[in-house]
């Protein structure tokens, strides 16, 4: 059995245990949901310890240097004289999957851990939640487009759900903007896939084709096809292959989410219980930036590259408009989540710069950003779950009553705001030089964009430390009184042994960031070669 494809399906052949197991053993069912991401993360782990560097596995539009490939018919279809419609179970990482499949692991076993808290419909939450981890990971593993697709769509309705019937008073609106923005994305992404098969040939076999590596060849394209590069194919009067890229890069820029795109995350990550905001900031932001690359970057590069002044300015747009609406919030997770809006927009910025610099730094940023999101709602989730209020006024001298908790807070806001030392700090670092560097090597992005990402940091050291002051530092104050000071108890065993590793982590890339960035380096280069290649022609 391919490693890839246990760690795929192991959350899944859990999860219908747990669904055949009696309603009297529910008890058990956050066990075995906690054991499941236990044995896909030590999957990960051993994945990536494996894993091999160097230019011959760095990936990107080469088949034959992926890792942990497995291929296998899936769905086949005799077509006639036409041919046959071949679509495979094809899965394999390079080295930008490698790092952000570890990363997705961790966060899942976090979201487990805070699913404890969870009292309703225990059977019915996990099963869902395993489900979401199964289509997660098998996003990152896909090689073949139907698949990716596939496993893109099945996020959706587990998600819909965990925050329409375990959310807060306003879930189901929350729910079904979440729901319709997403599959506002996908709809018109299934057509762009279509024709790319369409457009696409098997050089071996010489059927169409789902194969995404056999995309970003543009020798594979049929002459006179919609996508094809040589053929300048119009689409309501625009080119086929920007027409194609524009709504691909909506559908992923609506998971990472970039502005003005972004509406459903505050709504999402307010009304969704702790382990569902988790899993959005944690991994699904994440799926959006890795759609970018892979796809985007991957399949139309030179559309890409053409519009990277564009791709650059919502970057920074949402770098600031996130920065300055994080400033204006009273609820702690509404915070939390426009500063996720903007520490994404370092990724974009990354990405349009394409220097091996700000690539690097985008990947490296999706990953810390990954832990470190994860850590700040998880402690969100330490404080509503005691008092059931997140609003920022209500709570002063919390270092006080809760001083272990504090340290916490104090760890993920300073290495958020990207304080040298932590894994923040060389992420943003890498993607300003990226931008800078930008300007001077292929021109793509003028200067002042580097200059408005370091006025974003700026920003959110500012909403970071002025919400550090209001609730943690001086004469205690609680709106409950009483009440409040005796539930607000510090950190259990359970909530320590959780936030410890995180924060562990956030330190470790900080000082190491080879950890991240040795594994990256060899495929974020190929990815660099390519797209300049493909601008060549």
């Amino acid at each position: 059995m391919n490693l890839l494809t246990l760690l795929i399906f192991t959350p899944v052949l859990f999860g219908l245990v747990i669904l055949l197991l009696p309603s009297s053993l529910r008890a058990s069912f956050k066990y075995i949901t906690l054991f499941a991401t236990l044995l896909q993360l030590c999957f990960s782990i051993y994945i990536y310890l494996h894993f091999q560097t160097g230019a011959a596995h760095a990936g990107i539009s080469n088949e034959g240097q992926y890792q942990f490939m497995q291929k296998l018919p899936w769905i086949s279809l005799d077509l006639g004289t036409v041919g046959k419609m071949q679509i495979e179970y094809f899965v394999g990482i390079d080295g930008i999957s490698v790092t952000l499949l570890v990363m997705a692991a961790l966060v899942m076993v976090v979201a487990a851990i805070a699913s404890w808290e969870i009292t309703s419909n225990l059977k019915g939450f996990f099963a869902l939640f395993l489900l979401l981890d199964m289509a997660v990971m098998g996003v990152f593993c896909a090689l073949d487009f139907f698949l990716f697709y596939t496993f893109y769509e099945l996020m959706l309705l587990p998600l819909y759900f965990l925050i329409g019937m375990w959310g807060g008073a306003r879930r189901e609106y929350a729910a079904i903007k979440f729901f319709l923005y997403t599959l506002f994305g996908s709809v018109f992404m299934l057509l762009v896939m279509v024709g790319l098969y369409l457009s696409v040939k098997d050089p071996v076999t010489g059927s169409h084709t789902f194969n995404m590596i056999h995309m970003m060849n543009p020798a594979n394209y049929i002459d006179g096809s919609v996508f094809s590069v040589l053929n300048h194919a119009t689409i309501l009067g625009m080119p086929a292959r920007t027409v194609g890229f524009v709504i691909l890069f909506i559908a992923f820029a609506i998971k990472v989410p970039v502005v003005p795109l972004h509406t459903w995350l505050p709504d999402a990550h307010v009304e969704a219980p702790t382990p569902v905001s988790i899993i959005l900031a944690g991994v699904l932001l994440k799926i959006g930036g890795y759609g970018i690359i892979r796809i985007c970057m991957g399949i139309f590069p030179e559309v890409a590259l053409s519009g990277a002044f564009w791709l650059g300015l919502l970057g920074v747009i949402s770098i600031l408009y996130g920065a300055f609406n994080a400033l204006a919030q009273r609820d702690l997770k509404r915070m939390i989540a426009y500063s996720s809006v903007s520490h994404m927009g370092f990724v974009l910025l990354g990405i349009a710069s394409n220097t091996a610099e700000g690539i690097s730094g985008a990947v490296l940023q999706m990953v810390s950003h990954g832990f470190l999101s994860t850590m700040l709602f998880f402690l969100v989730g330490v404080i509503y779950g005691r008092v059931h209020d997140r609003d920022i006024y209500n709570f002063r001298g919390l270092g006080t009553l809760m001083p272990r908790y504090t340290v916490y807070v104090m760890v993920a806001f300073f290495a958020s705001l990207g304080l040298p030392g932590f894994s923040a700090f060389v992420a943003e670092a890498f993607t300003l030089a990226g931008a800078f560097k930008s300007h001077s090597v292929n021109g793509l992005l003028p200067y002042w964009m580097a200059i408005c990402g370091t006025v974003g940091i700026l920003l959110s050291a500012a909403y970071f430390l002025w919400t550090l002051q209001r609730m943690f530092f001086g004469t205690i104050s609680l709106k409950g009184g009483e009440i409040w000071k005796t539930a607000l108890t510090d950190l259990n065993l359970r909530e320590t042994v959780t936030l410890l590793p995180l924060a562990l982590i956030a330190l470790a890339l900080g000082i190491m960031p080879a950890l991240v960035l040795g594994k990256i380096n060899d495929s974020v280069l190929a990815l660099v070669a390519f797209t300049q290649n493909a601008l060549g022609k």
